[in-house]
């Protein structure tokens, strides 16, 4: 399409080249005192031909698939449909057209030297509602609405970004900043501050014809005073954080010690009640053994006597008893129960030889 154009406008210059060698030719001629008609007639061909082609290029519109042409008629002052992608037809002097961009474009503000569509300090400065000052490096993303563009170049021309996208994102910003705190936006509310940014900054922008696509908080510079400040409540919030986690640490381990102590204390339990059934169970089975034990004896009352007799060794064959107590057994009863039984001899109280002999000496 663009190389339509190029012919056109070619083709118009050489009418143009052709009409000025056509007058130098019929100049030279009268001068010269001949016929200047080679010459009349050559200027004319290359002024018709000049003409007709530079109003053809200037008559045919084409518009590239990233634009979209506004078409005003100089007549009627009335903005035609807008022309969209492609080759059209304009009438020269009587339809005059701009053309706008419709991809996406960027517009930067930025505290930075190199950065932004101002060279220098272009951030936007703020103040909050607690009275901080702070400073946001801001891009926004937008794109020209096509189905909008005549009420876009009737507002703002084609000045749009200098005199309605910088002035407005700037306001609406500052306007944005100063309901919240300074402490909020270094904080957990920054991401609620950039949504309320880009929903007014987006509606401002479809009511003018323009589509925002995005809206970057690329950087938020506060006070060194503020700074310093939150500083110091961090390292103040993180010796209480360490502070109470060594109070939960403490607490977890008194309640180890305790459940170690509860299970000790229950484990001793156990053990002694287990000891104080068994002492009981001892007792009931030696009181129950000396019950039947008692029965048997009172039953039989030379068990006693029989018991000890079967439990002697076998080479014992004589028993002493004291010389001054009464017997021990009753051997007539052992020998009714034992036929082989002795009765064993009983000592005199007569003193052994060897004795009277010690005493005497």
């Amino acid at each position: 399409m663009g190389g339509v154009s190029g012919i056109l406008g070619t083709l118009a210059l050489v009418g143009g080249v052709l009409f000025l060698a056509g007058i130098a030719i019929a100049v030279t001629s009268v001068s010269q005192g001949r016929n200047a008609r080679s010459g009349a007639l050559l200027a004319v061909v290359g002024l018709v031909i000049g003409l007709l082609f530079g109003i053809i290029s200037q008559g045919i519109l084409i518009i590239e698939p990233t634009q979209v042409g506004v078409i005003v008629n100089t007549l009627s002052g009335q903005f035609e449909a807008p022309r969209r992608a492609g080759t059209s037809v304009v009438i020269p002097v009587v339809q005059i057209y701009y053309i706008y961009p419709i991809n996406q474009q960027q517009y930067t503000m930025s505290g930075s030297e190199t950065e932004g569509a101002l060279r220098g300090n272009d951030a936007v400065q703020s103040r909050t509602v607690d009275g901080q000052e702070v400073a946001l490096d801001i891009t926004v993303l937008y794109n020209v609405n096509p189905d909008k563009v005549n009420e876009l170049h009737q507002r703002w021309q084609t000045g749009y970004q200098e005199n309605f996208v910088r002035p407005t994102v700037r306001g609406l910003i500052r306007d944005v900043v100063s309901g919240y705190r300074a402490e909020d936006i270094y904080g957990e509310k920054r991401t609620d501050m950039e949504n309320e940014m880009q929903t007014r900054i987006g509606e401002r922008f479809e009511a003018e014809g323009l589509h925002l696509t995005d809206l970057l908080v690329r950087d938020i510079t506060f006070s060194d005073l503020f700074r310093q400040a939150i500083e110091q409540k961090q390292i103040a919030d993180q010796e209480a954080q360490q502070a109470q986690l060594r109070v939960v640490q403490r607490e977890n381990e008194a309640n180890q010690l305790r459940a170690q102590a509860d299970g000790e204390r229950d484990a001793a339990i156990a053990r002694a009640e287990g000891d104080a059934q068994s002492i009981v169970l001892r007792a009931q089975a030696e009181a129950e053994a000396l019950r039947l034990v008692s029965e048997q004896i009172a039953a039989n009352p030379s068990l006693i006597q029989y018991l000890y007799v079967q439990n002697l060794s076998d080479n014992v064959n004589i028993a002493l008893v004291p010389a001054n107590s009464p017997f021990l057994f009753d051997f007539s009863s052992l020998a009714e129960a034992n036929p082989d039984f002795v009765p064993p001899a009983v000592p005199t109280s007569e003193p052994t030889p060897d004795a009277t002999n010690s005493s005497g000496g």
